[in-house]
């Protein structure tokens, strides 16, 4: 095993110019796929087309031809053959395995679902109104939020199974009031022919899963297609295609972001333990790709963190993944001082930062930038992952600097109310009329003018 996570010692390179370099291999715009990824596009399309190139052949190809197109793509690109009458887990399967499912695995996505169900319900948006009474002038306002009809979410199962992105994505949209919830997740083995992940989907009341994953899923979630109807909104992390599928369907629905690698960035100082930076940097890592970065001041706290990383890589099973990621996407950053430290992790604008030191709170408020933050030593990401309440879909690729977590407020759309009676509009009418003037469009004052005639 040859760990070769570098270091960057910012006082004697530019710390600037490897972030930047780091942050473009991670982003939705870069290529990071597997070379057997590479394969197969070769295999299915004759030439080896970029990440985007194959991305718009398979959506414009599931908007125009539908459930056929989806089916072959799943056949080429998953080795399964399925049909429009398998394609949906029947509703005998997800009782199935609900019934054999472990009881204290049942018992442990109920405590997370009431953990998230908690925490979104406390957050949720609420409608409000203003009311302006002066004499027999009466304006009313409103901002009213009403919950999306119907969502798509996206759960990968490539090389894991994950129950936890559909606590994490379907029950915040619980919290809002969706009514109408469909699951896609590839048919695979960790995917749709996953028991503990069905068991999942039946235990928070999701009751629409479809075995059909990567960009092809994206694009049927998008247009609809014979047995899947479309949906308003798509949400779910998953792959570079599926990144890719959800940017180029935009406009058709809404989506929550470009999702890139996972990343964790480890803010720590002379008090942080060695073991527990290691261990959350290897955290990450093991999504495979997955970038970890530890941000210190502390010089001896460097070669430690290398030491423990060899040290863990060694004990666990997907090692070789963690290794690559961490080698590939990862870095261990000496700054200068505290502060050039927390400059620097707020320009990574991370998904995860770990802030690890005596006093995070004093420093939890010089941080702008990161899409969920965990406090002291005892607050792994992993608590963030698949129990607190927060989602984690967050945020990657340095969109943290804009862009925001999920929550259950992304599952609303909201609408402004005016009411005016005429005293008020009268009151109104001048300002109205000037700005109409300005602007040239005489019609707007007509539409106030001809309701004041008399």
């Amino acid at each position: 095993m040859n760990l070769s996570i570098p270091t960057i010692d910012c006082s004697v390179q530019d710390p600037l110019v490897a972030l930047a370099e780091l942050r473009q291999k991670l982003s939705p715009q870069g290529d990071v796929v597997s070379a057997a990824g590479r394969q197969r596009t070769i295999s299915l399309f004759g030439e080896p087309l970029a990440p985007r190139q194959v991305v718009q052949r398979i959506c414009a190809d599931v908007r125009q031809r539908g459930l056929p197109a989806v089916l072959e793509y799943t056949e080429k690109l998953d080795q399964k053959v399925l049909t429009a009458a398998t394609i949906r887990v029947t509703a005998a399967e997800l009782a199935a395995a609900h019934a054999a499912c472990d009881r204290s695995f049942l018992d442990t996505i109920r405590k997370i679902r009431e953990n998230i169900l908690e925490f979104q319900s406390r957050i949720l948006h609420e409608d409000l109104s203003l009311i302006r009474q002066d004499g027999t002038s009466r304006v009313e306002l409103r901002q009213r939020y009403r919950a999306l009809r119907r969502i798509g979410i996206c759960v990968p199962g490539g090389a894991a199974a994950y129950p936890s992105t559909v606590l994490m994505t379907a029950v915040p949209a619980k919290a809002a009031g969706v009514k109408e919830i469909a699951v896609v997740v590839p048919p695979t083995e960790f995917g749709g022919y996953n028991a503990s992940l069905l068991a999942t989907c039946a235990e928070v009341g999701v009751t629409e899963v479809y075995r059909i994953g990567g960009a092809q899923a994206v694009a049927a979630m998008a247009y609809g297609i014979e047995g899947l109807p479309r949906v308003d909104k798509i949400v779910g992390p998953g792959n570079l295609f599926v990144a890719l599928a959800k940017q180029h369907v935009f406009g058709e629905v809404d989506i929550d972001s470009i999702a890139g690698p996972s990343e964790v960035v480890m803010l720590a100082d002379e008090t942080a333990n060695p073991r527990f930076v290691a261990a959350d940097l290897i955290s990450q890592a093991e999504h495979s790709p997955g970038s970890g970065v530890l941000i210190t001041w502390h010089a001896p706290l460097i070669e430690a963190v290398r030491a423990e990383l060899t040290k863990q890589l060694a004990t666990l099973p997907r090692c070789d993944l963690a290794l690559t990621s961490l080698n590939d996407y990862g870095a261990l950053i000496l700054a200068r001082d505290e502060a050039q430290a927390v400059e620097l992790t707020d320009l990574m604008a991370p998904e995860h930062l770990h802030i690890s030191t005596s006093d995070p709170e004093r420093l939890l408020d010089q941080i702008q930038n990161a899409g969920a933050i965990f406090l002291g030593h005892m607050t792994p990401v992993a608590v963030g992952d698949y129990f607190a309440g927060p989602s984690h879909v967050l945020p990657t690729g340095g969109t943290a600097r804009f862009a925001n977590g999920l929550c259950a407020n992304d599952f609303l759309k909201r609408s402004s109310v005016i009411y005016y009676n005429q005293d008020a509009l009268a009151d109104a009418a001048d300002d109205i009329r000037r700005i109409a003037a300005v602007e040239g469009l005489t019609a707007h004052s007509a539409s106030v003018d001809i309701r004041l005639e008399s």
